[in-house]
């Protein structure tokens, strides 16, 4: 069995400076950065593969990836770090960008090609760094061009419709990647945000026609979430949270923890994640649930360690 596979993260860093009933606080984040920190806490080979900033918040993230065992194989860069300025009402965060001219947004495909080795087994991007610019452009090249070479490109679009200045030339782009993703996870909330004026059934239907995906995984917040694999359909319920803080990162630690599954069982690969049985589906979800769930329980994004995560996954049975 497989078990340390390496797995590419690309995608946005940033500071989120978050207020939260009158407080202020800044906290690391980003989703494909979250999701970086994520795989490292489960022990998997993560090479985060966009540059970061070398100013004082950049070092703050550098240095937050480095200690969840993450290699910075973007490296750094002299351009500043990008800012989220985030309201946290009733535990939902609302999110404002400041992004241009930003570190990670340097990436060309001629840099990525070098920064992403050739023993990549998985390749995973999504958010911020496709919604618009030439580095959206440069991460739909590289998945496309990982795809067609035989690599497993994994993404999660994670919907920011408020920001995005050309709606419809980001959505074209999304979908296009779609055709070129072997595994795909999305909230219902990205579902309506980019097949609007449909019924969630239908935008489904549409969805799962239009992706080359073999796995598509759908979150649906307290609704728990729903998979599909081939003719297989799993339902899992939405864990328990153990005192809910915030939901930040809860999407990124479950995508995370979906390949860190992956990887665990050996099916990190486009063939492996095409052959997946209904109960293989049906604990990669429950899983991926679980560290989600501990996540909410924590301030910000601080996804469990593989300890930890074993540890609630044995408690409950």
């Amino acid at each position: 069995m497989t078990t340390h596979p390496v797995i590419c993260v690309g995608g946005e860093n940033l500071i989120d400076h978050v207020t939260r009933d009158g407080a202020q606080s800044a906290l690391a984040g980003g989703s494909p950065f979250n999701v970086a920190m994520a795989l490292g806490r489960q022990q998997a080979d993560v090479r985060y593969v966009t540059p970061i900033s070398t100013d004082s918040w950049g070092d703050h993230l550098a240095d937050t990836l480095k200690s969840s065992n993450v290699t910075l194989s973007g490296g750094r860069s002299d351009a500043p770090t990008t800012i989220a300025r985030v309201t946290v009402r009733d535990g939902i965060p609302d999110y404002r960008f400041e992004r241009d001219g930003t570190a990670e947004r340097t990436v060309t495909p001629a840099f990525l090609q070098e920064v992403i080795p050739a023993d990549t087994a998985a390749l995973h991007t999504g958010s911020l760094a496709l919604t618009m610019g030439a580095d959206a452009e440069a991460w739909e090249t590289t998945c496309a061009a990982a795809f067609d070479s035989g690599t497993l490109v994994s993404l999660d679009p994670n919907v920011r419709i408020s920001v995005v200045a050309d709606v419809e030339s980001y959505r074209a782009r999304i979908g296009r990647m779609l055709e070129k993703t072997n595994l795909l996870k999305l909230s219902d909330e990205d579902l309506g945000d980019l097949y609007p004026d449909m019924t969630q059934q239908g935008a489904l239907d549409l969805l799962r026609k239009t992706t080359a995906a073999n796995l598509v995984v759908m979150t649906k917040g307290p609704d728990g979430a729903e998979a599909w694999c081939g003719d297989i359909h799993v339902k899992a319920p939405a864990p328990r949270v153990p005192g809910l803080v915030d939901t930040v990162g809860a999407g990124d630690t479950f995508m995370a923890t979906l390949l860190a599954g992956l990887a665990r069982i050996g099916a990190l690969s486009q063939d492996g994640v095409g052959t997946l049985t209904q109960a293989q589906v049906a604990d990669l979800v429950g899983r991926a649930g679980r560290a989600a769930a501990i996540n909410c329980s924590r301030a910000g994004c601080n996804p469990p360690t593989l300890d930890e995560l074993e540890c609630a996954l044995s408690d409950a049975g």
